[in-house]
């Protein structure tokens, strides 16, 4: 099942070649929603390449606070986390899991093998790139730019596209969590797109139109 998985979700950009190569040297893990997958200053030996669930990457201030800066999805993998193996440095980002996820991990070494020797694997990891940095300008353009309650809205319409559902569960403390606020601003801007008509509230459900 791992094996097919792997198939399912890399053959599209990864030769068939090097997806039974992964399958032989990486190690296979699952994680509960909310486990941190990789930490903050953490040394990193592996790569990780998702294949079920969803992962969020986040930054933390020097208080201890934390910003949202993008989510991953199967078939996707961090390039936060290949800058800083590629630099034999200590993890910049916090990797939590949304939701139930499993993954592969890949040695570090392996991931410059490949990079140096395999046109699927470089174009797989160039394209990661250039998705997570384009990502990551309009996390700045948001931050920049937009008003809480557009920010908000915004959040949970990726959510939405996330998930693929309409109505998606969710704390308002996690909310105010991710996008960097208070539990109160979160709740009171709730509860104005909800009199707008953009959104239904629940115990923790949250249905967007």
């Amino acid at each position: 099942m791992t094996k097919q998985l792997l198939q399912e979700k890399y053959n599209h950009i990864l030769d068939e070649k090097l997806i039974k190569e992964i399958f032989e040297i990486g190690t296979f893990k699952t994680f509960k929603k909310d486990d941190i997958i990789i930490d903050i200053n953490q040394p990193l030996q592996h790569i990780p390449l998702l294949l079920t669930g969803h992962i969020k990457i986040l930054r933390e201030d020097n208080e201890g606070n934390e910003l949202l800066i993008y989510f991953l999805e199967a078939g996707e993998t961090c390039t936060m986390s290949l800058t800083c193996c590629l630099g034999t440095t200590k993890s910049k980002i916090r990797a939590v899991a949304e939701e139930d996820s499993s993954l592969v991990m890949i040695p570090v070494e392996n991931m410059q093998k490949w990079f140096n020797n395999n046109d699927s694997w470089r174009n797989f990891i160039l394209e990661a790139y250039q998705t997570r940095f384009d990502e990551m300008l309009e996390t700045i353009d948001n931050l920049a730019f937009m008003k809480m309650d557009e920010r908000l809205y915004k959040y949970l319409y990726n959510k939405t596209i996330l998930h693929n559902s309409k109505i998606i569960i969710v704390k308002h403390q996690d909310i105010a969590i991710d996008l960097h606020t208070s539990r109160v601003v979160i709740s009171r801007l709730l509860k104005q797109l909800e009199n707008k008509n953009k959104i239904k509230l629940s115990r923790n459900k949250i249905e967007v139109f």
